[in-house]
């Protein structure tokens, strides 16, 4: 593991945090020890598909560490995010609050909400925790704010002392630009590449050259192993948001990773020895998914060229292979995270979540990424992992039905750890999961909505209806509304490719989730939506 200057440079600051609040690692005794509040750690990545773990019963993908950790701690089978979009639901994690309210539904909208909000970091920052992000965080305004420590793989997050900065000092900015261009056809910006016309790729899909220890999944893990160490003499607990990129696009794993699947052909799974399985709904007709998903389909996209992989279906193995590797690549990253907890002696004093902010095609529904601005209803974008270790729980090992969201971990944290919290503007929207956490006390939750600006989907048991709405100048050249809605039955239909809006004998089903919808928009104010398109009007 590389230990560099700017690693040496979180040990200082940790340092100056330290001294500023008064302490003296020297002053510290086994009582005052005792009485610390547990430390917590979320993991996070980026689009990561629930359904591609080893515990998920996943016959391809090689994920040992997650698989540990879920059997011992709560998973949560039926987690879903407030938007299959990377900026609002992660805001939704930081606020408490669901899109709507904070009018961020794409991932570009500021509202004065989001200016209005008091984040999970600062709250555990009033709490006398020290507060570190690393990696990728993708918020903005208060909802970013509370952090002692931060630093991103986005150099607009932390200009100067970011990863692509970070990887151009150390001589390999080429090779990530190669990465980068993958998707994007230049450099990362503030990169030397990012004024350079580089190549993009199939389906977004390219093997990295980059060493081992210089990815962005590494530059996380990298920093948080070394704040865990540092922390072992700290008489103030930490508070840290460790988020990986992966396996959000581009698609470029390192050939280690690449080389643990064989996407030669398809196959019946890697449980039998076999190459890669064909995604299931690969080939479902164009006719059954939203228009800007069909213009994809067809090629309007000419970084994804999904039309050239129906023509040589080695392109789509390609890109779930390096799906897939990048899946194990960020598995390995949090063994590394895991191991340093266990080598500390702070694993009994660490609550550990991973989760994910949306999930990824992976193939399905003939495929790529999340087309998020075309649809917010499917499974493989909205389910996301959800898994909690609080240490001594008697609940570890346990999966859970129950319906949870992103939304719902704040003030989850705040009945968990008794955190102080002064009085809100905006009062948090999600629940506290802490009795079906640690009792398994069934929540009273009958339906969970996640919404776009394109489509807002409620979510019950068994059922869902993705409602389309199509408010934005952008959205309507694709004419989501003469789309219309989708309804799917999940306990037969678990593929959602069998849209039952016209059946006359789902009609009441149908009725009664709409007035879920009704119920959660008159409960869930709009005010930041309101707000930003108000400001689009105007322009």
């Amino acid at each position: 593991m590389i230990l560099h200057a700017s690693l040496n440079k979180i040990i200082l600051i940790e340092a100056l945090v330290l001294t500023t609040a008064g302490f003296s690692i020297a002053q510290k005794s086994k009582s005052e020890l005792a009485k610390k509040k547990p430390n917590v750690l979320i993991l996070f990545s980026d689009q990561h598909n629930k359904k591609m773990m080893g515990f998920e019963g996943h016959p391809d993908v090689i994920t040992p560490n997650l698989d540990k950790l879920a059997k011992e701690a709560v998973v949560f089978d039926r987690a879903y995010c407030t938007t299959g979009i990377c900026a609002p639901s992660r805001s939704s994690l930081m606020s408490g609050l669901y899109s709507r309210t904070l009018g961020l539904l794409s991932n570009s909208e500021k509202s004065e909400v989001m200016n209005e909000v008091i984040s999970l970091a600062t709250i555990f920052k009033q709490n006398n925790y020290n507060t570190y992000a690393f990696g990728k965080r993708h918020t903005s305004e208060a909802v970013d704010a509370g952090w002692d420590v931060q630093r991103s793989h986005l150099c607009n997050e932390t200009p100067g002392n970011s990863y692509t900065e970070w990887v151009e000092k150390l001589g390999y900015g080429k090779e990530f630009a190669q990465d980068w261009s993958a998707e994007f056809g230049k450099g990362s910006p503030c990169s030397s590449y990012v004024k350079e016309k580089l190549p993009t790729a199939d389906l977004g899909t390219r093997i990295s050259a980059l060493p081992e220890n210089i990815t962005m999944e590494a530059f996380t893990s990298q920093l948080t192993v070394q704040m865990i160490k540092d922390h072992v003499k700290s008489e103030k607990p930490f508070f840290c948001w460790a988020t990986f990129y992966r396996p959000h696009q581009p698609y470029t794993p390192q050939k280690k990773y690449m080389d643990m699947y064989d996407i030669s052909s398809w196959g019946n799974g890697r449980i039998n020895g076999s190459s890669i399985r064909k995604p299931s709904s690969l080939y479902e007709p164009k006719e059954n998914i939203p228009p800007m998903m069909h213009s994809i389909r067809d090629g309007s996209n000419k970084v994804w060229n999904v039309d050239k992989a129906y023509q040589d279906e080695q392109l789509w193995r390609n890109y779930i292979g390096a799906y897939y590797a990048l899946v194990t690549e960020v598995d390995h990253q949090v063994g590394e995270i895991l191991n340093t907890l266990d080598e500390t002696g702070q694993t009994n004093e660490t609550i550990v979540i991973y989760t994910s902010d949306h999930g990824d095609f992976v193939g399905n529904h003939g495929m790529v990424e999340k087309a998020a601005a075309g649809q917010n209803v499917y499974e493989e974008i909205l389910n996301i992992p959800l898994i909690i270790r609080y240490p001594g729980n008697k609940k570890n090992g346990k999966h859970i039905g129950e319906l949870v969201s992103l939304v719902d971990i704040y003030p989850t944290l705040v009945e968990l750890l008794d955190l102080k919290m002064p009085k809100l503007k905006h009062p948090l929207q999600g629940e506290s999961l802490v009795q079906t956490l640690l009792s398994g006390t069934p929540m009273k939750r009958n339906y969970f909505v996640s919404e776009s600006w394109s489509q807002a989907t409620v979510i019950t048991k068994d059922k869902k209806l993705g409602i389309m709405i199509d408010p934005t100048d952008y959205q309507r050249k694709f004419d989501f509304r003469s789309f219309g809605d989708q309804f799917f039955i999940r306990k037969s239909d678990s593929l959602e490719i069998k849209n039952q809006i016209s059946n006359e004998a789902y009609k009441t089903e149908i009725d009664k989730l709409r007035a879920y919808y009704h119920d959660f928009t008159s409960r869930i104010p709009d005010i930041g939506k309101q707000e930003v398109l108000n400001m689009s009007e105007k322009k």
